[in-house]
């Protein structure tokens, strides 16, 4: 159950690289449920089909999730160096007639499952409502400001996902597109900028039943948490996932983390803290790219903590329980499990 909650990047970009080898055997091992893939991964389109599947192969009892970032415009990572048929940014799908958008995510998901892919992380339904923002203005990743106008488009974006068997996730709650720093850099605090509309496209696609994932951010808010003086990230505050995101919004899916690598955590909280606090929290999969300080054995360490954790503390032990039953769940709704 633990190793389900974990997903990790890797090195290698062939199916008998050392770093490919060590997360197949983490799979069969039972210690992690997914891999992620970063353009260092990515020889040809040949070869990220034969790494998939020896991942898939290597199963003791449940595929994996595959994931990647393949948003389109600057924020992929199959390019057209490599054969892949690139599609425009969201700002651009969005500047198209409405209907452009599912017939351009189609064939995106299409070209995404060939490969082996069953998740891809999007769509960013961040509202565009600071053109200074480094991370989401500056590469044209929101579909503008209007939440009826995201909403629209990142419906096209899950709908045609979900025929091509993919799952997806809603990014970046609980809304980064007001921001003025970017998370990858360090701590980034959003008070007094963010706003409560930026909640309206998760509000409105959770409604819909178009949520498979929600991405949690790095960002505090401090008119909205208030956990011990800790000024915790939304990815690390039970206010914001277990009391806005679930209570609140009514979502009842899986909850992963951005990068737990990133500059806003890393410099911040060690692994261990990492891990149990976004499990309290009501994390249900913890992605770390393994980019910071790559280690062929993060996924190891980071279910070793699960564990250890799980074995001292009952109440642990069933978050852990509540968060397989979802990835389950959500792992039978897309057919990679019967």
């Amino acid at each position: 159950m633990a190793g389900q909650m974990v997903m990790v990047g890797f090195r290698g970009d062939a199916a008998d690289a050392a770093g490919v080898r060590a997360v197949r055997e983490q799979i069969a091992r039972g210690e992690i449920g997914g891999v992620m893939f970063l353009r260092i991964n990515v020889d040809s389109l040949a070869a990220v089909r034969g790494i998939n599947r020896s991942l898939i192969a290597a199963r003791p009892w449940l595929p994996p999730f595959i994931a990647l970032d393949q948003e389109g415009g600057q924020i992929e990572r199959l390019t057209a160096a490599v054969g892949f048929d690139e599609i425009p940014s969201a700002r651009a799908v969005a500047a198209q007639a409405p209907d452009r958008a599912r017939v351009i995510y189609a064939g995106l998901a299409d070209d995404l499952a060939r490969l082996g892919f069953n998740v891809n992380f999007g769509p960013v339904v961040d509202l565009d409502l600071n053109p200074d923002n480094p991370i989401i203005a500056r590469y044209d990743r929101a579909f503008g400001s209007d939440p009826a106008e995201v909403t629209a488009r990142a419906s096209a974006f899950v709908e045609a996902h979900h025929d091509a068997g993919i799952a997806t996730a809603l990014k970046h709650f609980p809304g980064h597109g007001s921001s003025a720093e970017d998370t990858h850099e360090g701590f980034v605090d959003v008070t007094g900028v963010w706003q409560p509309v930026e909640l309206e496209p998760y509000r409105e696609m959770i409604d819909a039943g178009l949520a498979d994932m929600v991405m949690v951010a790095h960002l505090y808010n401090a008119d909205i948490q208030g956990e011990d003086g800790r000024q915790l990230p939304a990815s690390l505050s039970r206010t914001w996932i277990e009391g806005v995101l679930r209570d609140e919004l009514g979502f009842a899916g899986v909850v992963i983390s951005d990068d737990l690598e990133m500059g806003a955590i890393r410099s911040r909280f060690d692994l261990h803290d990492t891990v149990v606090t976004a499990v309290e929290a009501g994390v249900d999969i913890l992605l770390f790219s393994n980019t910071a300080d790559y280690d062929r054995g993060l996924g190891t360490a980071i279910h070793q903590v699960l564990v250890g954790e799980a074995r001292a503390d009952p109440q642990f032990a069933d978050r852990i329980a509540q968060s397989y039953g979802r990835i389950i769940a959500l792992k039978r709704r897309i057919a990679i499990v019967p």
